[in-house]
């Protein structure tokens, strides 16, 4: 409504203006706007044509930027999330063995001190090298395997065809941790990574407690699920299935 009348002011002004000093007709205002208002209002109608259209585009610039920050501060919040869950099990597991089998302790703190400056000094970034992001994956099983062992049988594959491969930090992990820590004892568990063609593959399956409480499973995942909803929008399947006791994740990302 003010932007209407303030053009029609102007409109009125201009065309005044435009009767007494360019036409210099000496005539009435109603005379001057039906003889000349068309000459003032095309001109006018064109700028603020021009003008409406760049305050459109700085509006959706703004919009956008809006939407990034807040993309961004929702994976910083996620990540967040999972890096304290990662190392408090860790810690808890160095704390366990120092009591009762103190001689694998520095095996325990040698793979927590490698998984530490991965997680404070690699993952800043959006993306990182897949390779070490697997290293990491690695020494996590490995500790997993010291402290289950003779409990769970574990069997773990990955395989790559290239050490350029980049992907989101921290997210494969979710995955891997979950087959641990929701699996029964004397169980087995099987992961695989099959990274090929920038094409990824992870497969998780593990025995499970069907009456297990499944809250910090379900937060885990959920989270898992909002990450690659906004860093892999349209190129990834997760697919999640319990069939009886047997729990199995699928994740494929067709474009790392």
């Amino acid at each position: 409504m003010l932007y209407g009348i303030v053009f029609i002011f102007i409109s009125v002004l201009a065309t005044q203006l435009y009767c007494n000093i360019f036409a210099r007709c000496g005539c009435s205002i109603i005379k001057c706007l039906s003889d000349y208002l068309w000459q003032t209002l095309v001109p006018l109608l064109f700028f603020s044509f021009i003008w409406m259209l760049f305050k459109f585009i700085n509006e959706q610039e703004k919009l956008v930027k809006i939407t990034q920050e807040r993309t961004e501060m929702e994976l910083k919040f996620l990540k967040s999330q999972i890096d304290p869950h990662v190392l408090l099990n860790n810690l808890n597991t160095i704390y366990a063995y120092s009591i009762d089998k103190p001689n694998q302790t520095p095996n325990l703190i040698l793979k927590l001190s490698e998984n530490l400056k991965h997680v404070l000094y690699e993952t800043s970034n959006e993306l990182i090298s897949l390779e070490k992001e697997l290293q990491f994956i690695e020494n996590y099983i490995d500790f997993q395997k010291i402290r289950t062992e003779g409990v769970k049988e574990v069997n773990y594959q990955c395989k790559f065809d290239s050490d350029e491969y980049r992907i989101a930090p921290l997210l494969l992990i979710t995955i891997i941790e979950n087959a641990f820590k929701h699996s029964i004892i004397h169980s087995k568990i099987d992961i695989t990574i099959n990274v090929e063609n920038y094409h990824l593959h992870l497969k998780s399956s593990n025995l499970f407690y069907s009456t297990k409480n499944e809250n910090s499973q379900t937060i885990g995942l959920e989270n898992l699920k909002k990450r690659l909803l906004l860093i892999y929008p349209n190129n990834h399947s997760l697919s999640i299935h319990k069939q009886k006791n047997i729990f199995t994740i699928e994740l494929k990302i067709d474009q790392l």
